[in-house]
């Protein structure tokens, strides 16, 4: 208190006032103020058309491949390509040693002509002594022997003849040239080195790529699916060709590869419980390779006015999956619903919604079923395509 009565009459005065508002202060009761709703953006489902598709794994096979073989002995002469080309049909590949084999041909046609000539003389005799026959001048056993001879050298030609194309066969041999369209792989064997000695030498494989096949397996529930996808457009399996067929590489986005249906097995194999197809795929760009694992999609169906929401707004629980939706007061419901095929970003809802319906697509974490909520609403992108894969 002596320290009071030093300060200045001022202070003193200023001093009371602060205390007297502190007092007062005191005695007004603190009120609580809730917060505002959390604010989350809602969206109704996408209504739409969409085709349904099987999503499968297959592998890649060349359309044909054959080994390019020496069929003749004889030294490799040339190489008269470079390995891995693509060549044409008929293009000439490898040059086996001729010279042995033009000699073959030439005594060939030699013999040939020799037994031509034999033929003819005996043709004559066979005449000459047919006309005495009939004059009486010669007798039967001698015309019948000039009949014989006459078969015989004609037997003795056909030979003749059969060598000359045996001949002709190897000479052609000696030059191997590709049977079809495709790329050539790289020489097995080099100039100079001796083939065909104790039988046909790989010389090297010729590919076919285009177009190229694709195998894959179909299950037996998704045969039936086809089947009966099939009979709801008047179509049957001799309509296979018709089926679109699309393919993907592991680093492509999407299939951008098409193609149709080929061929499917005639029975279920009891041992996988899948039946074995495949497709015919256009590579006239060499895109795709023989061996290649890619991703199959074929349509089985289409699904009018199918609802579809994001897939990021579907969540799943003990009860299975669910979206949490606003109603019209601005409070939180949790549905349950029945998830379709996938659609890239978006997913079928086969049951639990409607088209009117306002599903939480952003702020999930703060939309808590029960409670209120600030929705704001904002509408769905449109979905990049009309293809929902039957991949669960």
């Amino acid at each position: 208190m002596p320290f009071l009565l030093q300060l200045p009459r001022s202070v003193h005065c200023l001093a009371l006032v602060a205390i007297a508002g502190l007092a007062a202060g005191c005695r007004e009761a603190n009120q609580y103020v809730p917060p505002p709703p959390p604010s989350v953006s809602v969206a109704q489902p996408v209504v739409r058309t969409v085709t349904r598709y099987f999503e499968l794994t297959g592998n890649t096979k060349a359309f044909a491949a054959v080994d390019l073989e020496a069929r003749v002995q004889g030294f490799l002469e040339a190489i008269t390509y470079r390995d891995g080309a693509v060549v044409k049909k008929g293009a000439p590949l490898f040059s086996i040693q001729r010279n042995t084999y033009e000699a073959q041909l030439k005594q060939a046609q030699g013999a040939l002509a020799a037994q031509q000539a034999a033929l003819a003389n005996a043709q004559s005799e066979y005449q000459r002594q047919s006309t005495l026959g009939r004059q009486e001048f010669a007798s039967q056993a001698r015309v019948e022997d000039a009949k014989t001879k006459q078969d015989q050298a004609s037997a003795a030609v056909m030979e003749a003849q059969a060598n000359l194309d045996i001949a002709t066969i190897n000479l052609g041999y000696t030059q191997v040239s590709a049977p079809f369209d495709g790329v050539v792989t790289n020489h097995l064997v080099d100039v100079g080195a001796l083939v065909g000695i104790s039988g046909p030498t790989k010389l090297a494989q010729l590919v076919r790529i285009d177009p190229l096949y694709v195998y894959f397996n179909v299950s037996e529930q998704q045969v039936l699916l086809v089947k009966q996808h099939l009979l709801a457009t008047q179509r049957t399996l001799g309509d296979l060709s018709k089926i679109p067929v699309e393919i993907g590489l592991q680093t492509e986005t999407g299939y951008p590869h098409t193609g149709k249906l080929d061929y499917l097995a005639p029975q279920v194999d009891p041992s996988t419980g899948t039946l074995l197809a495949r497709a015919l795929i256009e590579n006239g760009d060499h895109a795709l390779l023989p061996g290649l694992f890619v991703r199959v999609r074929i349509p089985v169906g289409r699904q009018d006015k199918a609802l579809l929401v994001r897939d990021d707004a579907i969540g799943t629980n003990q009860q299975g999956s669910y979206v949490l939706t606003v109603g019209a007061d601005d409070t939180v419901s949790q549905r349950v619903v029945t998830l379709g095929p996938r659609d890239g970003r978006y997913r079928v809802i086969e049951t639990g919604l409607t088209p009117g319906d306002w599903v939480v697509t952003d702020g999930i974490q703060r939309a808590i079923p029960g409670a209120k909520v600030a929705p704001q609403k904002v509408a769905v992108a449109e979905v990049p395509s009309d293809a929902a894969s039957l991949q669960r």
